[in-house]
């Protein structure tokens, strides 16, 4: 794809969600072009698939920096190093505050439905669980711009997915994670276009244009 939109990858963990981007890349249905992959782990097996695609990677622990101010000036500053425009966090954990430059150009994935289920030690598993304590009948994944509170900011996109009688937080992460794998890259597809506008908490993506 032609003027690919410069990415900045952020990983903590396993980068299932990093996996994604790269195969969709590589199939030419994502335009965006992956410019550094950093994690906060050094043990992070995400930065296995960096090194698989020759994605430039870094490591910048938290427990390195003296305040979150600090860890955010590092991770933003190795951001802007690498030419990218736009950030997506991708099972990253580590709390950052976004500076003005990046307002509204970072995303984020979360496995529910923001307000449900959200917020600061909802992550991964903890999610799940509640969901299924709580006894909804649906549940989802929510693409997001990141602001400085957690899984607060505007909301992108959301889809949902049925939760079972016989759900555990494990199958009911799986199916969650099947959707993500589509909604975040079509998410990530409409900026590279173009079409997401941010007018206050509200959202708008332009429609595609007409073929031809």
């Amino acid at each position: 794809m032609t003027n690919p939109l410069p990415v900045a990858v952020l990983i903590s963990g396993g980068g299932r969600t990093l996996k994604n981007f790269l195969e969709r890349i590589r199939a030419g249905q994502l335009a965006v072009d992956i410019r550094r992959v950093i994690s906060s782990s050094s043990q992070a097996a995400g930065l296995q698939f960096a090194a698989d695609a020759h994605v430039p990677a870094q490591v910048l622990r938290r427990g390195a920096f003296p305040t979150t101010e600090a860890y955010s000036e590092a991770v933003f500053r190795a951001v802007r190093d690498s030419g990218a425009r736009l950030v997506a966090m991708a099972g990253f954990l580590k709390h950052v505050l976004v500076p003005p430059d990046f307002e509204n150009r970072v995303t984020n994935i979360h496995p529910g439905l923001i307000p449900a289920f959200c917020g600061q030690g909802f992550y991964g598993l903890h999610v799940h669980q509640s969901a299924l304590d709580y006894g909804v009948k649906v549940s989802g994944c929510t693409v997001h711009f990141v602001d400085n509170q957690y899984d607060h900011g505007p909301i992108i996109l959301q889809r949902v997915v049925p939760v079972l009688d016989d759900d555990t937080p494990h199958t009911l992460a799986d199916r969650v994670f099947a959707v993500e794998c589509e909604v975040y890259p079509q998410a990530l597809q409409w900026i590279a276009e173009g079409r997401v506008h941010v007018d206050g908490r509200r959202v708008r993506i332009d429609p595609s244009p007409a073929p031809g």
